[in-house]
């Protein structure tokens, strides 16, 4: 039951403190950056070739989520039209559900994954038809619901917390249509934002 409570803390803190951070965080980074995602937020649309990453820390426990295109994942936004775009899709679940793949943490932190989950809406019963009649009126909702993505929520246990100083990513490797990925981190040494890239990979904490 703590396990669980725990959790459920952690989803609350992404949810209601992470997607909620003032956007002037990233103003050092990029102004423009600033902008698209004032956008994304406001209409629930992602931006091709940048990847979300929210982070929460609580306790020995760190929880990460990350949002991603389609196209950022696979190189596509519509559900697999032939059997060599099915077997991408299988191959990028698979690549998702290794983290220690994605993300490096400091060995000293004794960090050990507990828990993955990986969900997409690439397949062609993701509610798509419930918009076909809206002609007018809900076309751009129409468009918007082809906009495939992924979700990956990853959590680990850390023994020694203090020690976590930095978090690292593979992603651009793994996944290389990817530009640049926006992080937000709450955790006990403060809250945190930053815009990593192929030749930036590291969020000092």
């Amino acid at each position: 039951m703590l396990i669980c409570n725990k959790k459920n803390a952690l989803r609350l803190i992404i949810s209601s403190t992470l997607f909620s951070m003032p956007l002037f965080t990233y103003a050092a980074d990029h102004h423009h950056d600033e902008h698209e995602n004032s956008e994304h937020r406001q209409h629930g649309a992602h931006v091709h070739g940048v990847v979300e990453t929210n982070i929460a820390q609580d306790g020995e426990h760190l929880l990460f989520e990350i949002t991603a295109p389609g196209s950022d994942v696979i190189g596509f936004e519509h559900a697999p039209q032939n059997k060599e775009q099915d077997l991408l899709l299988e191959q990028a679940i698979i690549k998702l559900k290794e983290p220690s793949s994605i993300f490096s943490l400091p060995a000293a932190a004794n960090c050990v994954v507990s828990d993955v989950h990986i969900s997409h809406n690439m397949k062609p019963d993701d509610h798509d038809h419930d918009h076909d009649h809206d002609q007018h009126d809900g076309e751009h909702h129409k468009e918007h619901s082809k906009h495939g993505e992924f979700t990956a929520q990853y959590e680990y246990h850390c023994e020694e917390m203090p020690k976590l100083n930095q978090i690292e990513t593979q992603w651009f490797t793994v996944f290389t249509h990817t530009q640049k990925m926006t992080v937000q981190y709450l955790g006990d040494s403060g809250q945190k934002a930053a815009t990593l890239t192929a030749k930036n990979t590291v969020l000092a904490l």
